[in-house]
């Protein structure tokens, strides 16, 4: 019941043969004549042009995402910050009562 099932190889059915190999005939080819040189394309893609409101936009940006990001950090600080506190609170608390259980005794 717990043991596994080993598949077996199938055995081929009928016989098989190998593949029949041509040869090829060699043909030889004549060097193709150079390129002739072309003129250089327009490019791709259209430079962009940075006017100052474009510019202004794109520091008012940046300054938004340092910001949002700057406050972010902060906050997670901030959460590790009280965190680390209430858990040194907790931890006085305990001892606290542990020293005053023994003095009881």
């Amino acid at each position: 019941m717990l043991r596994p099932k080993i598949p077996t190889m199938p055995t081929p059915t009928g016989t098989v043969t190998p593949p029949v190999v041509e040869p090829t005939a060699i043909v030889q080819h004549t060097p193709a004549p150079p390129p002739v040189p072309v003129a250089p394309a327009a490019p791709a893609r259209p430079t962009v042009q940075v006017t100052p409101g474009t510019a202004l936009a794109l520091v008012g940006g940046g300054t938004a995402v340092v910001l949002v990001v700057g406050a972010v950090l902060v906050s997670m600080l901030l959460a590790v910050a009280v965190t680390a506190a209430s858990v040194a609170m907790c931890a006085l608390v305990v001892r606290s009562l542990i020293v005053s259980e023994r003095k009881r005794r």
